[in-house]
């Protein structure tokens, strides 16, 4: 009986360490999950002056709070254009706005739109936000990951 060359068991030896090391290394490259919940991200736009428009959006964002859960979810209604005159302090949706600020919605009010219209923050709800640009601040949100709606 002829002894196998040497160069055969090395070669066995190899490829017997390369199963043996594939799987560790399979195992390694499946994504890890972490213990950190992320949380979801929604952007809500109102850009019309209409109370039910502002009714609608606000019973979204608290509904979304609600099957979520306050604390796994941020939301941020964005008012520009047409959609500003809601936020200001005769709002005929003020209370409603004023519950969804006080239960961690962020309300964000368009400044250009503001100036534009002759509004100062003294015009408007206490506890609001205020961005430069609503558009701009809308698609920096969805570039953040942030669901976009529109109601």
């Amino acid at each position: 009986m002829r002894k196998k060359p040497a160069i055969y068991m090395l070669l066995a030896l190899f490829l017997g360490g390369l199963a043996i090391f594939q799987p560790a290394q399979a195992a390694s490259a499946r994504p890890q999950h972490s213990a950190v919940a992320v949380k979801e991200k929604v952007v809500i736009q109102v850009s019309d002056n209409d109370p039910k428009k502002w009714a609608l959006a606000l019973n979204n964002a608290e509904n979304v709070q609600e099957d979520i859960g306050k604390d796994k979810v941020d939301i941020e209604i964005v008012a520009y254009g047409p959609g500003l005159p809601i936020l200001k302090l005769d709002s005929p949706v003020g209370t409603r706005v004023a519950d969804a600020i006080a239960s961690g919605i962020k309300v964000v009010a368009c400044e250009n739109t503001m100036r534009k219209t002759n509004l100062t923050k003294d015009d408007m709800l206490p506890n609001l936000n205020y961005v430069k640009s609503g558009v701009p601040e809308i698609m920096h949100r969805q570039q953040e990951g942030y669901t976009y709606i529109r109601p």
